[in-house]
């Protein structure tokens, strides 16, 4: 009976957390639907007496959302794709190779994810111009390139894939990069899914960083994007609530295909640290 008593109120509290995090999600679909004087007169009216499509019709018919919508896509795709190859190399070298240096160099990398990102933004502001990256999409894609914390990550496991297959592949003529491609890449799917979902939803959802570091209204993301609307119409929250639904869409989607091997990724990788 006791048991029975813990694993109910354990699901009702789960299943109360649960409704805690879907209802501003309800919330937000609700009032894309509505006109943008209900959202607060009747903002408790979750299905709206008459639906109201003209939020989305401005959306479709706005000259920058969809540009916008397709730079967010692209700055996700290019950043998982470079850091997927540089990540997965750097912790391949940290964790096989052996090499002078290497415990110290680690460390001092470490040490760099104890440094808040919102204190290095006037030094990145100022080398970027120096480098010619202001308000250019690689002042977003590059620095994100080299994530530390997923170094880390994927460091520790491939340190728990056995020595064994890389020292058999080796008497069998391969080198470190036939290791890497034929060996470790294969077995670390999960994680490395892992790794893309993480950097997409970061990735796609940053506002800081394109706010900062791109200019043109062209050139800017989503995220940011949505800001503009308060400039254009005012504080119509309706308008942005129907941006905002877009928005989610694609992470939704990603995840709900990935799920599986998302859960995964994270049982791997927290047995193997």
């Amino acid at each position: 009976m006791g048991s029975l008593l813990k694993k109910v109120s354990f699901n009702g509290f789960m299943l109360l957390i649960g409704l805690m995090m879907i209802i501003p999600f309800v919330f937000m679909i609700s009032a894309s639907l509505k006109a943008p004087a209900d959202v607060f007169i009747n903002p408790l009216n979750i299905i709206p007496d008459e639906i109201y499509t003209f939020n989305y019709e401005t959306l479709f018919n706005h000259d920058y959302y969809f540009k916008w919508y397709w730079n967010s896509i692209r700055v996700v795709i290019l950043t998982v794709v470079f850091r997927g190859a540089f990540v997965t190399m750097a912790a391949y070298a940290f964790a096989r190779l052996e090499f002078k240096g290497k415990e110290l160099l680690f460390l001092l990398l470490l040490s760099a994810m104890m440094i808040p990102q919102d204190t290095t933004i006037v030094a990145r502001f100022l080398l970027y111009g120096i480098m010619g990256l202001n308000n250019t999409q690689w002042a977003i894609i590059l620095p994100a390139t080299f994530d530390v914390f997923f170094i880390f990550l994927l460091r520790q496991f491939f340190m728990g894939i056995p020595k064994d297959l890389s020292e058999a592949a080796i008497i069998d003529g391969a080198s470190h990069f036939g290791i890497y491609f034929k060996i470790m890449i294969p077995l670390s799917i999960p994680v490395l899914i892992t790794m893309t979902l993480f950097t997409f939803i970061w990735t796609w959802n940053d506002f800081v960083n394109p706010f900062i570091f791109i200019s043109d209204i062209d050139k800017q993301l989503v995220t940011v994007g949505l800001e503009y609307f308060q400039l254009e119409a005012g504080q119509n929250y309706a308008l942005q609530m129907a941006g905002s639904c877009l928005i989610v869409l694609i992470p939704m989607a990603l995840f709900a295909f990935l799920q599986k091997y998302f859960i995964e990724g994270i049982t791997m990788t927290g047995v193997k640290g």
